[in-house]
C-alpha cells in the first residue's frame, strides 16, 4: 500500500480539497453540494432528511 495525502480547508460554504492527485473544490451545505474533483469529475449531491439521497457524477471534460 502506497502513501496518500488529503487535506480539506473549509471557507464557509466553500471547501478546498488538496490531495496527491491535485486540487478539487466544492460548495454547498448538508442538503445540496456540488463538487469538482482534481481529475475533473463533477458530482451533484442532494441529501434529504430520513436517509434519502441522490448523487449524479459526470465524467471529466475532454
Amino acid at each position: 500500500m502506497g502513501w496518500s495525502y488529503r487535506k480539506s480547508i473549509k471557507l464557509g460554504p466553500f471547501r478546498l480539497n488538496l490531495s496527491r492527485g491535485g486540487v478539487g473544490h466544492s460548495w454547498g451545505n448538508r442538503l445540496f453540494r456540488v463538487t469538482r474533483t482534481a481529475d475533473g469529475r463533477r458530482t451533484v449531491s442532494v441529501n434529504l432528511p430520513g436517509g434519502f439521497h441522490w448523487r449524479k457524477t459526470t465524467s471529466r471534460r475532454s
